[in-house]
């Protein structure tokens, strides 16, 4: 990234943290594929479902699920169509990216927010799976640090667009 040796440490940073989140959620995405065969053989060959299957099997899914967040945040992977470009020019495309950005930044620090909080509620609230009693609460905070990863990455690509509002923006979804 073009931006300056503060920019690309921390962009480097957030890429090993979600590189570090991604080999979890590979190795839960392993787990959850063996977690899958050994339920289906056992309901069907021995004709003996195992007790709270499910519940291993959604917190996995959840753990996956935070990795992709964060995965896709980081290599550009969540969809964006960029309708504007085809009717306006460049100047306002700049200004609409630092308006997205901002909402974007803004939408998921609350998610991360609200993933902190309710992981912290605990079992009054019902945060437990309904066979195992699985506690949600580093499931909620997996969530959340994936969020908040996230967030970091769209705070990077904002701040990067305002210092190239100029020049080339090194994010810019190319046409």
């Amino acid at each position: 990234m073009p931006t300056g040796g503060l920019f690309s440490t921390i962009d480097r940073g957030l890429g090993r943290l979600v590189g570090l989140l991604s080999i979890v959620g590979s190795l839960c995405l392993i787990a959850l594929v063996a977690i899958t065969v050994v339920a289906v053989v056992a309901r069907y060959f021995f004709n003996d479902p195992i007790f709270g299957i499910e519940d291993v099997s959604t917190m996995a899914l959840t753990v996956v699920v935070a990795a992709a967040v964060a995965y896709g945040g980081q290599h550009g992977a969540h969809v964006s169509v960029n309708v504007i470009g085809f009717f306006a020019g460049r100047k306002t495309t700049r200004i609409t990216d630092i308006l997205a950005r901002s909402l974007g930044v803004m939408t998921i620090a609350i998610a991360a927010y609200a993933l902190f909080a309710k992981g912290q509620c605990g079992f009054e609230c019902g945060a437990f799976t309904a066979n195992l009693e699985i506690h949600h609460k580093i499931f909620y905070y997996t969530l959340g640090i994936a969020m908040a990863l996230y967030c970091a990455q769209l705070l990077v690509h904002l701040i990067a667009g305002i210092v190239h509002f100029n020049g080339e923006d090194p994010h810019e979804i190319a046409d």
